[in-house]
């Protein structure tokens, strides 16, 4: 598969496994990154990037960049 069939297929996998999100259970290191998060936040360790930012600064790298 090419890489842009390999992206069509998870892209259409994660559309269907995100129609049903109770179905898929979030492993418990989940919360844990969640909430070591939330308490970043809380002491002014750490803030929150809207989304569209975030998305820009993704789609705007390099791809051999880690």
């Amino acid at each position: 598969m090419s890489v842009a069939e390999k992206l069509r297929t998870m892209e259409a996998l994660w559309e269907d496994l995100s129609r049903t999100p109770e179905q898929v259970p979030a492993p418990e290191w989940h919360g844990e990154i969640l909430e070591d998060r939330a308490a970043q936040i809380e002491q002014g360790q750490a803030q929150f990037t809207p989304w569209s930012s975030a998305r820009e600064r993704l789609l705007n790298r390099p791809l051999n960049e880690d």
